[in-house]
């Protein structure tokens, strides 16, 4: 069922062809929004019902298609999404990291792939760029996340579950207060 996740999460294309479409501001304010209500379920500790399972194939072809589409047109890797979504179906939160790190590189390969093509022929760039890719920042942020990846995950797995959601949460609350000084 992952690798509906991944499929339908290819439609970081898509959203990167919108996002030319949609302004920065609206789409801004709509993750601050979201970003505000994840973290705080994650602090207050909410949890899921017990029953409650991934959904079949259709549904994680949908949710990857709105996980792909939103994390590509905010900017973010999908584990922003991926990883609520999947302890919200009560994924252990480990096996919900771990997850979102395989699916993440199909999800950002995707969503670079839209903004490379949206940005074709765009006026107003700065030197080196690929469309609306930055090739100077692209390449050094890859490295980075290639080398670090591994220890993020031995951290990871060495904390205690509560710990990492609240790490977490805070992490999207950081994001959430950086995206809201941009709009204002």
């Amino acid at each position: 069922m992952m690798e509906s996740l991944v499929l339908y999460g290819l439609l970081g294309i898509v959203a990167g062809l919108l996002a030319g479409l949609l302004s920065r501001r609206f789409l801004q304010i709509f993750f601050v929004v979201f970003l505000t209500y994840v973290a705080v379920q994650m602090l207050r500790g909410s949890r899921p019902c017990a029953s409650r399972e991934l959904p079949g194939a259709w549904g994680m072809g949908a949710a990857g298609g709105v996980i792909g589409l939103t994390s590509s047109l905010v900017g973010i890797g999908g584990g922003t999404l991926s990883v609520p979504f999947l302890v919200w179906h009560n994924v252990e939160m480990h096996r919900a990291i771990g997850t979102s790190a395989a699916i993440g590189f199909p999800i950002a390969v995707a969503g670079c792939c839209g903004y490379l093509i949206n940005g074709l022929g765009a006026t107003g760039l700065p030197p080196h760029c690929l469309g609306y890719l930055y090739l100077p920042a692209l390449f050094p942020l890859v490295v980075c996340s290639m080398l670090t990846a591994p220890l993020g995950a031995r951290i990871a797995h060495r904390l205690p579950v509560s710990r990492l959601k609240s790490a977490f949460a805070v992490l999207l609350i950081c994001v959430g207060i950086k995206m809201l000084w941009d709009v204002l």
